[in-house]
């Protein structure tokens, strides 16, 4: 079990995740981290050990720039409680940048990374979580949406998920629905969280649960 928190459009979203990861603490003690990506200096994270109380300092925030962020608190399931296993992830590509958040467990994980490093791939952690990244950076599709639909293609588990590529935002849900995820507003953003709780510390509303099966994203042009 983990807790996840992300928002787009908003120009605190930093801080906002940080108070989000508050709230769903008890969800995983283990470690914790942000990622927040602004047009004018890209993605960065910031992730440690310990509680989110514990782990980022305000210069470190402070570095946390732009609209949108995503978060992670940790209870491992798959992979040692150690800081190359914390999350999010957040991978260098050619067409950009891929963060990720993953509440879940991948039950063909071995499988998948076993195909993955046969054909190269190199891994730096020896979580699950990794293998969806690497499926995500080459995949095909035209849209954000859709390369994350084709690297799920073939991915057996539980999983709930918070990927940013580029400036999109895209969230995806096992078709089981294992894991819960819902979505809110707060005035013109999107936030999207493990639990409810987590949209009411930041003062966002409830919309909905994300849907088993289901991805959402969200980007300048809106939410599809």
């Amino acid at each position: 079990m983990c807790g996840i928190f992300g928002i787009y459009g908003h120009r605190d979203a930093a801080a906002l995740t940080q108070l989000g990861l508050y709230s769903l603490q008890h969800r995983g003690q283990e470690s914790a981290g942000i990622v927040a990506v602004d047009d004018a200096t890209g993605a960065r994270v910031v992730r440690a050990m310990g509680l989110v109380s514990e782990g980022f300092d305000d210069e470190e925030m402070e570095s946390l720039q732009g609209p949108i962020a995503i978060g992670h608190t940790r209870y491992s399931t798959a992979g040692a409680s150690a800081i190359e296993n914390a999350q999010p992830i957040l991978a260098r590509v050619r067409r950009g940048h891929i963060a990720l958040a993953h509440n879940g467990n991948l039950t063909n994980a071995v499988e998948l990374r076993r195909d993955l490093e046969d054909g190269g791939a190199i891994f730096a952690s020896t979580m699950d979580s990794e293998v969806i990244v690497h499926r995500i950076a080459r995949a095909t599709g035209d849209t954000p949406e859709a390369r994350v639909a084709e690297a799920l293609r073939g991915v057996e588990g539980a999983y709930c998920l918070l990927v940013v590529l580029d400036e999109t935002v895209v969230v995806a849900r096992d078709p089981h629905g294992w894991r819960p995820l819902v979505m809110g507003r707060l005035a013109d953003s999107w936030v999207f969280a493990s639990e409810t709780c987590a949209l009411d510390i930041v003062g966002a509303v409830v919309e909905r649960e994300v849907l088993p099966g289901e991805i959402v994203a969200v980007d300048r042009h809106g939410v599809r």
